[in-house]
C-alpha cells in the first residue's frame, strides 16, 4: 500500500534555500534536483549535479539546499509498505539518473492522477527506473577516466592530491567526482588517498631502516604526528609497534600485534 502525503514538480527556490529537519520525517522523503544542490552525507556537505536522487527513509536526518544559485527539484513525501520501496537498495545517499524528462513525466502523473490504484503503478514504475539507474551507475562514461585516476593515486600516494584538482582534471564538479567514485569503487577519493599512503607506509616500515619521520614526509605528510595518528587510527597500532612485528616475524619470533592484525 501506498499512501501519497505532498508531491510537487519543478519547485524553484532561492540561491539561499536549505532544507533542514534533523529527526526526518516519520515517512519517506524522494527528491530528484532539476540544478546542482548540495546534501550533508556522513559528516560532510558535498555539491552534486543536476538530476541527482535520494531517498530518504523514516526516522532518517534531512539536509540539502541550494549551491550557490537557484535550486530546483521534484519531490515526493509519501508511505508506502511495498518492497520496491523498503528494500530500495541505497536510502539516504545520493545517486545521478540517466533519464531526467522521464522522471520528471512521471513526476507528473502522479501529481495530477487522482486514482490511488494508478497512483501505485506509476511509482512502481518510477522506482523500477530508479533502480535501473542506480545498479548501473558503475557503468559511466568516466570509467576509464576514474580507473586512470585511481592508478595515478595509487602509484603516488604522497602527491598533494585533493577533490578540486583530481575534480579539474576528468572536467567534471568535485561533487560530482565524488560522486562517480564512490559508486565506482565503494570509497571516497580521500579515503583512497589516504588508504594507498598508509600501504606504501607500511611496505617501507617493513623493507627499509628509514625512520618514522622519513616515511611520513615520503608518503605525504608534513607532520610525523599526524601520520602516526592516522596510521594507528586505520591500522590499529603505531608505526613503531608494526615495524617490531615485522621484524620479529622475520627473525621467527611472531608475536601478534595489539588488536591481533597481521
Amino acid at each position: 500500500m501506498n499512501q501519497i502525503y505532498y508531491v510537487g514538480y519543478d519547485a524553484i527556490h532561492p540561491d539561499n534555500f536549505i532544507y533542514d529537519v534533523p529527526e526526518g520525517f516519520h515517512n519517506f522523503l524522494l527528491i530528484i534536483t532539476t540544478t546542482p544542490a548540495l546534501f550533508h552525507i556522513g559528516e560532510t556537505v558535498s555539491e552534486y549535479p543536476a538530476h541527482t536522487c535520494i531517498l530518504y527513509p523514516p526516522g532518517c536526518p534531512i539536509w540539502y539546499g541550494a549551491a550557490g544559485r537557484t535550486y530546483g527539484n521534484h519531490w515526493l513525501r509519501f508511505a508506502s509498505d511495498e518492497s520496491f520501496v523498503t528494500n530500495f537498495p541505497q536510502l539516504a545517499m545520493p545517486f545521478l539518473i540517466s533519464d531526467p524528462e522521464y522522471c520528471h513525466n512521471l513526476f507528473q502523473l502522479i501529481t495530477w492522477e487522482t486514482s490511488q490504484v494508478v497512483v501505485s503503478q506509476l511509482l512502481r514504475i518510477l522506482f523500477g527506473k530508479l533502480s535501473d539507474d542506480l545498479l548501473n551507475a558503475h557503468n559511466t562514461r568516466h570509467d576509464h577516466e576514474l580507473l586512470a585516476l585511481r592508478r595515478r593515486i595509487l602509484a603516488a600516494p604522497q602527491l598533494s592530491w585533493n577533490i578540486s584538482t583530481m575534480a579539474n582534471d576528468l572536467h567534471i564538479s568535485a561533487g560530482y567526482l565524488q560522486l562517480l567514485y564512490k559508486q565506482k569503487f565503494q570509497i571516497s577519493c580521500m579515503d583512497d588517498v589516504i588508504n594507498f599512503r598508509l600501504f606504501k607506509a607500511r611496505d617501507l616500515l617493513t623493507y627499509t631502516t628509514q625512520s618514522i619521520a622519513e616515511i611520513a614526509e615520503q608518503c605525504g605528510y608534513s607532520n610525523t604526528e599526524h601520520f602516526c595518528r592516522q596510521f594507528r587510527k586505520n591500522m590499529g597500532f603505531s608505526p613503531g609497534q608494526y615495524r617490531k612485528y615485522k621484524q620479529e616475524k622475520n627473525r621467527g619470533n611472531e608475536k601478534e600485534l595489539p588488536n591481533g592484525s597481521p
